[in-house]
């Protein structure tokens, strides 16, 4: 084996030498006697009862500062096309939809708009239809309404953890090659933003006129993170029991217990108390005591198979670079275009939130007023193609056959995947809740 290692030196800053690099060449023969004459042949280990192992070091002079040791490897020799690829097949679904919200808009909106407010007798009045007529329940509270708002509050924690750690990443305060720095500063940030997840759960919460917030925070302290825990708890346990290196040790453990306990849980009841001091989001119709009675829906208008249609093009817009991101965790490579993420996360939010609003539309134009479970899984739904990949990722990518990493694997695909449908899911809710606050202040209500 030869090894050549790259030393830089600059007096005015540090004494001595210090390595910024170095090139490997295995090799393997019969002979290492550097007085043969023969060429040796190549080492054949079913022949050879002994095995000697040698390495020659040779020390070359690099003009790479200590400080640039690793841009040899940040280096972007292939891909880039693709990324642009990615960025500009995100750019053209992203198009595609704005086009499709303004048509909905500019035209049929606004054709609706003017007819309501132009009805003037009680026969026209009587003859309206579509999401008009469905005023009186539109903001009624969803079913499983503490299990809805802790899901957008978690949602809206996870996308706040996001954005900041892409900043600071892009900013170059986060290093990919520190990956331990990486994951650490998530987890961190993740806690701290435990006081958003209460305070939107909580406000959204009592403007459904929830009153039982007291529950409400508990399921947004614990549901979520406590998926999250018992999951790394439980993989963590079958690596313990492989007796791995790879284990994380029992104080490891025990400060992500203290972490998730001494700070994210006080943050969250912090964050619902804030939540209950300010008002209810005004909203521009009152709800009807007494629910309307929702027409038949055709088969094709099932929400599961419409939120499985939508849940598509979230997903296509981030795709490949998910590939990227996937190999940077699972193959060891160097993921470093933060840059191109954000550019990704921005048209993720846009496509997010213009998917489930046209979703929420169409689901009011059926005169079914059932859409905040609708409009969450629309674009959340993105989150089960995100896990349906990393099946094909895993079958195409990688060569893992025993059965302990293969549960490791998906076990943390599947965190991933839950994290991506809270985030996208809540995108997409708050979104179509916004529009629907425009429209219904839009028109006259008797």
């Amino acid at each position: 084996m030869k090894l050549d290692l790259h030393y830089h030196q600059n007096k005015d800053l540090y004494e001595g030498s210090r390595i910024v690099g170095f090139e490997v060449e295995p090799s393997s023969r019969v002979s290492c006697d550097p007085e043969a004459t023969e060429r040796p042949k190549q080492f054949d280990l079913d022949e050879q009862k002994r095995v000697h192992f040698t390495y020659d070091v040779t020390w070359t002079w690099s003009d790479t500062r200590w400080a640039s040791r690793w841009d040899s490897y940040l280096k972007m020799t292939s891909g880039g096309q693709v990324h642009w690829f990615s960025i500009m097949n995100s750019i053209a679904i992203m198009l595609l939809l704005s086009g499709m919200i303004a048509m909905i808009l500019l035209r049929t909106l606004h054709r609706d708009i003017t007819t309501y407010n132009d009805l003037a007798t009680q026969e026209e009045k009587a003859e309206e239809s579509g999401w008009k007529l469905v005023h009186g329940d539109v903001f009624r509270k969803p079913g499983n309404a503490k299990l809805f708002c802790a899901s957008v509050g978690c949602g809206v924690q996870v996308f706040a953890m996001v954005m900041v750690t892409l900043v600071f990443a892009a900013l170059g305060f986060l290093s990919p090659a520190n990956r331990g720095g990486l994951l650490q500063a998530m987890l961190l940030l993740f806690s701290f933003m435990a006081m958003l997840a209460g305070n939107v759960s909580t406000r959204l919460y009592k403007t459904f006129g929830g009153e039982d917030w007291k529950t409400l925070t508990v399921v947004t302290a614990f549901f979520y993170p406590g998926v999250l825990f018992a999951t790394f708890f439980s993989l963590n346990l079958l690596i313990w029991e492989q007796k791995s290196s790879g284990a994380v040790p029992f104080t490891t453990m025990f400060a992500l217990l203290v972490l998730w306990f001494g700070i994210s849980v006080p943050l969250v009841f912090l964050g619902a108390y804030f939540g209950l001091q300010r008002d209810a989001i005004e909203l521009p119709v009152r709800t009807n005591q007494i629910a309307r009675v929702i027409p038949e829906q055709q088969w094709h208008q099932n929400s599961l198979l419409l939120s499985a249609a939508a849940g598509l093009l979230p997903f296509g817009a981030v795709f490949t670079e998910l590939f990227f991101i996937m190999s940077s965790i699972w193959q060891h490579q160097f993921y470093y275009l933060f840059g191109f993420l954000i550019l990704t996360m921005l048209i993720l939010i846009v496509t997010c939130a213009e998917i489930s609003i046209a979703y929420t539309y169409y689901t009011l134009t059926l005169e079914n007023y059932k859409w905040c479970w609708c409009s969450f899984t629309a674009s959340g739904f993105s989150g089960g193609y995100v896990f349906l990949y990393s099946i094909a990722y895993f079958k195409g990518r990688l060569q893992i056959e025993k059965l302990i990493p293969t549960i490791m694997y998906f076990g943390y695909m599947g965190v991933f995947s839950l994290l991506f449908f809270v985030m996208t899911g809540s995108i997409g809710f708050i979104a179509s809740f916004l529009f629907l606050r425009v429209i219904y202040g839009s028109i006259k209500i008797d």
